[in-house]
Formats: structure tokens, C-alpha cells, sequence
């Protein structure tokens, strides 16, 4: 089956990189989740894109990290307004989880072939292995990271399938079997996708089987960890590494350390600790990150008191290897922070491209 799928993959790459003309020139994106408050609506994505920004990108959640919160806003529908509102932006989720639980991959694939078909060369697909909260209630019970991450990998070769088979055809895998199958809305150019990876060996799945890298974590972790066993997995299956993006999110805020520390403390920090990828019950997640001392939070999250130091904070991952950073602002703010990116920090990187 893995052979099968690295044709099918071989004959997507080809087309995707004549598409993605603009590979190794560094982006910048930001995830608009938490500015999806009813008195700023969609009016921050059309302001990011003419801010500069190179990507928007949505979280894909049924329940959200903190009760508190209250919001949690259909992925999909929210990327087809943004797609809908602006003009060239790349549009992605970060991340989808197709494997079988909330979503078939059948059901992504249809999604995205459509999103494809409507906004070509503009949707961006970030896959990764679900958490409880989201994936249990829906599944019946919380597998193994093992057979997660083997969903995930043949959830992608089944999804590349339908994108690109031009006849109907059967699809028996392991967990996803489908007969008489043929998707009829096909993009009009590849879907990107950014497979999600926090850790060593979920890195290597991800070069085998993404197109991109997505993750979340320390620039020691990424520099020492993630990237070499991303390019690892792409070298083990003859894919060239220099060809694939590393997407890096970057979660925090710029402006007053103690009021933004506070903020994250009460909206986003549960899901800061490990265990509560296990754990269903947002009110518990919220708890716990409440938990959490200024320090804590502060050597977790980027905090910065003015836009230098993001700048400095964005130029060290990109020195380390990434091509692509997803910032997450969890100020109060959102405007301030567009108009800071758009006059201080997408021009500086513009200028050392």
C-alpha cells in the first residue's frame, strides 16, 4: 500500500511544486482563532491579508481549549467567508484531524476538493492526530498514538487518492475501506498538506507523508529535534527536504507582559500540558492551566513588550531552518497587532528575504 501511495504522491509533488512558485521564500501567517470575537467578525482577515500577511489560518475544533472561551466556529465554513472576503491570501486549518472520528478522510477530501475548486492555489489542508477533547466524544474511545498516527499517514494516501484519481476505484486500507469510490469536484490545483508534529517521531511521519512540516514548539526542539527527524522521513522515501516547507506556530502576544501573561493563562495555557491531549472535558483544561505560574507561562508562550522582540523571536526560527511561522496573537488587541506587523515586522522580513 505504501508504494501505491508514494506514486500517487510522486505524480501530486510534480504538480504541486510547478504551482508553489514562491517555495524558500519565508512567510509569514497568522492565526485569526482568537479574534473571531462577534465585535471584530471577519473584518481581521481582510485587514491581515492587506497587512502583508502570506497565510490566514483557522483552528479546526469542536469543543475549544477553555470553557471560558465560549467560541468554536465551524472550520470549513469559516475558511470559504475568509477565502470568500479577500483576494490572493492563502487560507489553511491548523489542523484538521482525518482520522475517523469527527471526520473520513472521504469527507476532508470532498471539503477541501471543493474549497480547491472555488479558490485555486489558495487552500492550505493542516492534518495531525487529534486530542481527546475533540476526537474521543465522536470515536468512542482514545487510541493509542500509534494507531492515530497510522490513520492519519493512510487518511492522506486515501484523500491524494480521491484528489486525483480520474476514475472511480476501491480503496481497502487498514482503517478505511471504500468501495466504488470517485470524487467529482476536484481541486483545480494540489492541496498543500501540512502535517502537524510535536515530536521526534511524529516528525518523521511527517516528512514521509506530508507535504509540509507543522509544529509547535521550542526553537531548541525544533532546531535539535523535529527538523532533523523531519527531513529524515522525507530522505527515507526519496523526497528532497529542501522541496518542503517547515511551518513553526508562535503563540503569544506583544504589549504588557503581566496583562498578556494573565490572558494566556486564562484563556490558552491548559493546552500547554501534555496530559491534557487525554483530556475531554475543556472546564478540566482550563483548570489546570490556571494552574500555572507567570514563569511557566512566560517560558511557554512568547511574550513580547514590543515588536523588536518578536522580530528577534521570529529571525531566530527562521535561522534554525523555518520557512513559514504561524503567529497565534492572544492580545486583546487584534488591530493594534495588524497594524505592528504590518509597518514593523512583514517589512523587516520583506527587506531580508
Amino acid at each position: 500500500m505504501f508504494m501505491r501511495w508514494l506514486k500517487i504522491y510522486d505524480m501530486h509533488s510534480m504538480q504541486l511544486g510547478q504551482e508553489c512558485g514562491n517555495l524558500g521564500r519565508f512567510k509569514i501567517g497568522v492565526d485569526v482563532t482568537f479574534w473571531m470575537e462577534p465585535n471584530y467578525s471577519l473584518d481581521c482577515i481582510v485587514r491581515s491579508e492587506k497587512a502583508g500577511f502570506d497565510s490566514i489560518w483557522v483552528a479546526d475544533h469542536f469543543l475549544p481549549w477553555h470553557h471560558s472561551f465560549k467560541k468554536s466556529f465551524y472550520a470549513f465554513s469559516m475558511m470559504a467567508a475568509a477565502a470568500e472576503r479577500t483576494k490572493k491570501v492563502s487560507i489553511g486549518v491548523d489542523v484538521t484531524v482525518p482520522i475517523g472520528a469527527r471526520y473520513h478522510p472521504a469527507i476532508v477530501a470532498h471539503a477541501f476538493g471543493t474549497l480547491g475548486r472555488l479558490y485555486p492555489g489558495r487552500i492550505l489542508l493542516g492534518v495531525g492526530s487529534g486530542e481527546a477533547m475533540n476526537e474521543e466524544r465522536f470515536m468512542g474511545y482514545w487510541p493509542a498514538w500509534q494507531e492515530r498516527i497510522d490513520r492519519l499517514s493512510e487518511a492522506i494516501e486515501f484523500m491524494r487518492k480521491l484528489w486525483t484519481n480520474e476514475d472511480i476505484f476501491d480503496f481497502k486500507g487498514k482503517y478505511f475501506k471504500m468501495d466504488k469510490v470517485f470524487l467529482y469536484v476536484k481541486p483545480a490545483k494540489p492541496i498543500p498538506v501540512y502535517f502537524s508534529a510535536l515530536g521526534k517521531k511524529s516528525a518523521h511521519y511527517a516528512g514521509r507523508y506530508g507535504d509540509h512540516l507543522m509544529t509547535c514548539t521550542t526553537l531548541e526542539k525544533c532546531r535539535d529535534v523535529i527538523f532533523p527527524s523531519f527531513h529524515e522521513g522525507a530522505r527515507s522515501v526519496g523526497r528532497d527536504p529542501k522541496r518542503m516547507e517547515k511551518a513553526v506556530q508562535i503563540v503569544g502576544g506583544i504589549g504588557d507582559v503581566d496583562a498578556l501573561t494573565d490572558r494566556l493563562r486564562r484563556t490558552i495555557a491548559g493546552a500547554s500540558i501534555p496530559e491534557m491531549v487525554k483530556e475531554p472535558d475543556p472546564r478540566k483544561i482550563e483548570a489546570e492551566g490556571a494552574k500555572l505560574s507567570d514563569e511557566t507561562i512566560r517560558s511557554l508562550y512568547y511574550v513580547c513588550s514590543k515588536p523588536d522582540e518578536m522580530i528577534d523571536t521570529i529571525d531566530k526560527f527562521k535561522r534554525v531552518g523555518a520557512d513559514h511561522i504561524l503567529y497565534t496573537d492572544l492580545g486583546a488587541d487584534p488591530g493594534k497587532v495588524i497594524r505592528i506587523f504590518k509597518k514593523e515586522i512583514i517589512p523587516y522580513f520583506k527587506e531580508t528575504r
